[in-house]
């Protein structure tokens, strides 16, 4: 089944031919540059350069595929959770591609679409799995039943790791995309020299970034006020090991507690090099089979929401005319 899928959630313009799990073409186009003068993504700048590349960038997944549009079996679109105007320009693309070709309307959740990323090049996994899913916006432990069947265990009550990682980035003088550059610029964690709070949650699985986040940007501003120098290389490599020891440690306790022997990482996180690693090590002493996505796939792009959209497909997921974005919408809706 030949899908065209269509990313749009946030800053990437992204097109991709699918078939079934097998990526014919993934075209990105990023914004990254445009939006690292703000230091991060502006809203309103993201929707008008979507609506600029997306026509050029659908052509040329369709030629890197080897297809026409004549081709298409039906078109499948990211329509939630993300930056509403962004996610309109994709919405309302893939609603005019469909109606001219004729063609089913797939409407695909974001999330599910980057736990999909790991069926790409892993043909042996299958639900049942335990997943995080960790990104700039989101920060979610699943129980994945089937491929379109997900129960929430534990989510974040305020903000994402992916955003306390970018936050604590700036307020560290990197540059966007902070989180990237936090882990890229980290050497060694020193949590005598910056002790930083572990944030409790009612749920053991729910997570809690937003004191951490306020916890480093008030010792960074308070070590400015006093004119005091900050070993950077070393205060990103002790946040970055707090929020991985989080992660990590309410993780494995949802796997275990709940009986799985698969666990499954997805989302711009799951990129991270000391979560991969420390991961990979606690899920070897458990005999746990961990799977996460290559890294051209962590991130947001399209080929990730065609194999999503397959198994939506299969699941009789199928929109119509009046299929509009959401801005926030549970992972497990409907």
């Amino acid at each position: 089944m030949i899908i065209l899928a269509i990313e749009s959630s946030c800053d990437e313009t992204s097109v991709a031919i699918t078939d079934e799990r097998k990526i014919l073409s993934n075209i990105i186009s990023t914004q990254i540059a445009e939006h690292k003068i703000y230091g991060g993504v502006v809203p309103e700048i993201a929707s008008r350069r979507h609506t600029e590349a997306i026509s050029q960038v659908c052509n040329t997944a369709l030629k890197q595929a080897g297809i026409t549009y004549r081709d298409i079996d039906a078109v499948a679109v990211t329509f939630a959770p993300g930056l509403i105007g962004a996610l309109l320009v994709g919405v309302n693309f893939a609603k005019g591609l469909s109606y001219s070709l004729n063609v089913p309307l797939i409407p695909v959740h974001h999330l599910r679409s980057h736990i999909a990323a790991n069926y790409i090049e892993a043909n042996e996994l299958k639900p049942p799995f335990m997943c995080l899913t960790v990104s700039g916006g989101n920060t979610i432990i699943t129980e994945v039943t089937d491929y379109t069947s997900f129960t929430p265990v534990g989510r974040t009550t305020d903000d994402a790791a992916g955003e306390c990682f970018d936050k604590t980035a700036r307020a560290l003088g990197l540059s966007y995309p902070g989180g990237v550059n936090l882990d890229k610029i980290a050497t060694l964690a020193d949590t005598q020299k910056y002790p930083l709070p572990t944030p409790h949650t009612e749920n053991p699985y729910d997570f809690s970034f937003s004191g951490l986040k306020t916890a480093v940007v008030n010792l960074v501003h308070n070590k400015n006020q006093k004119g005091e120098e900050i070993d950077v290389p070393v205060l990103a490599a002790t946040i970055r090991q707090k929020v991985c020891d989080i992660l990590i440690a309410k993780t494995i306790s949802a796997v275990e507690n709940k009986g799985y022997k698969t666990l499954v990482m997805a989302g711009g996180v799951s990129a991270n090099s000391e979560l991969r690693a420390r991961m990979q090590a606690e899920c070897d002493k458990r005999s746990i089979k961990l799977y996460y996505p290559p890294l051209k796939y962590c991130g947001d792009n399209a080929a990730m929401v065609g194999v999503q959209g397959y198994y939506e497909f299969l699941n009789g997921n199928i929109a119509d005319s009046s299929l509009n974005a959401t801005a926030t919408l549970p992972i497990n809706y409907r």
